[in-house]
């Protein structure tokens, strides 16, 4: 069983090693890079990954849970990414680059659904064994970051060589995925039907007050999430942030340690507390990056990410908590995959395409006015977070074993 572990957490280290090694510096790429994109086109690029998310319960659910063993079609799905990934790194017009950047992650965003089915099918108590495997994708994309910064692709603006990074593990997880335990279709995915696969039987759960709020508040806070992911990069490279990559992995760093506390935490705070300090968390974070710089500043910029830990888990973990804890042993599949669909599918849409309208907005011949761009982001999380906290009425429910995700 140690080897089996071995060999999850090795998939789910190279799993988000692809993602963290393109994905962070993808924004500072397209406005920095040989496509000169505007903010409006960084948007677009960015939607890819909300548009897989949308997708991605069709092809899991559809075709590869009905018809063909897990580990199969990880494999060709990472193999043709690979291809996908070095075209984006050769391509001298944003059209092109945009296709193979669309066309990745419609095949990507399945494989996290995939590599996650891998791994529990063959955990004897997956509550205890899953985190410590997961763990290992979040050091994956640690280690992406600092591999970046190390080299010094940012400053060269070589990072091109991002994206042939990303392919190169990408083919080498596609071969690695061909040797994994056989996971064959269960019985009862080749017979689900169209809403217990996107999860519309979670729709039930609307009825509660409190659910409906906390649904509610889930999808509008991916409103300033996206704003983080898309632009926290070009930022801080404008500042002349020296290995931000690297300095980002921070974020990451902060996630893991928190993850591995969030049993503690949640027993103790409870729901309604968990939520709205992960919410809070954000408005400090934004608040920081709209005062922050690369000199006195500095500390700034490094709370604000390391803040990634808080704003992360302590909202979206803790929802996933409470929401399987809602949904029963009966819908809790459902109930997942349908809060995955509305907020990474639907709140990161809106943000992703909001974030690019603001940062056009505010963008002149003179450069962009990051104080005012972060502080938008700022007063729309201020308002989830007073709406959640008039809003929001704890039901206390059973806690379940914290679920971990990036």
């Amino acid at each position: 069983m140690t080897s089996t572990m071995s060999r999850l957490g090795a998939m789910m280290f190279l799993q988000f090693f692809i993602w963290g090694a393109w994905f962070v510096t993808l924004g500072t790429y397209l406005v920095q890079g040989p496509l000169q994109a505007s903010a409006g086109q960084v948007a677009t690029a960015f939607l890819s990954q909300s548009i897989g998310a949308i997708v991605a319960p069709f092809l899991v659910g559809l075709i590869a849970d009905r018809y063909f063993a897990a580990q199969r079609i990880l494999a060709v799905l990472h193999i043709l990414g690979a291809v996908l990934m070095w075209g984006a790194s050769v391509a001298t017009s944003f059209d092109t680059f945009a296709a193979c950047v669309m066309g990745y992650m419609l095949l990507f965003m399945p494989t996290l659904a995939l590599a996650n089915s891998i791994a529990m099918r063959h955990m004897q108590v997956p509550e205890k064994q899953f985190p410590p495997v997961r763990v290992a994708g979040s050091i994956g994309w640690i280690i992406a970051g600092v591999l970046i910064g190390w080299l010094g692709w940012e400053q060269a603006h070589r990072l091109e060589l991002t994206f042939r990074m990303a392919a190169g593990a990408s083919l080498l997880l596609g071969l690695y995925a061909l040797t994994l335990p056989h996971t064959p279709p269960l019985e009862q995915q080749r017979n689900a039907k169209l809403g217990q696969i996107l999860g519309l039987d979670a729709l039930r759960l609307l009825k509660s007050r409190s659910y409906l709020v906390f649904f509610l508040a889930s999808i509008a806070i991916c409103i300033p999430l996206s704003f983080y992911y898309n632009f926290t990069n070009p930022y801080l490279n404008d500042l002349g942030v020296r290995g931000a990559a690297g300095l980002q992995s921070l974020g990451q760093v902060s996630e893991v340690l928190l993850m591995l506390a969030m049993p503690f935490l949640f027993a103790r705070l409870g729901v309604k507390t968990m939520l709205a300090l992960g919410m809070a968390a954000w408005v400090v974070r934004y608040g920081l990056f709209a005062y922050g710089d690369a000199g006195a500043g500095f500390a700034l910029l490094v709370g604000g990410i390391v803040l990634h830990g808080i704003c992360y888990d302590f909202f979206f973990v803790t929802g996933q908590i409470y929401t399987d804890a809602h949904a029963g042993p009966a819908f809790r599949s459902s109930a997942q995959g349908f809060i995955t669909l509305a907020t990474y599918g639907v709140g990161m849409l809106i943000g992703t395409f909001l974030s690019g309208a603001v940062v056009e907005h505010y963008t002149t011949a003179a450069g962009r006015d990051w104080q005012s761009i972060w502080l938008f982001p700022a007063g729309v999380a201020l308002l989830v977070l007073i709406a959640f906290l008039l809003l929001f009425r704890d039901k206390p429910v059973a806690a379940a074993a914290a679920p971990t995700t990036h």
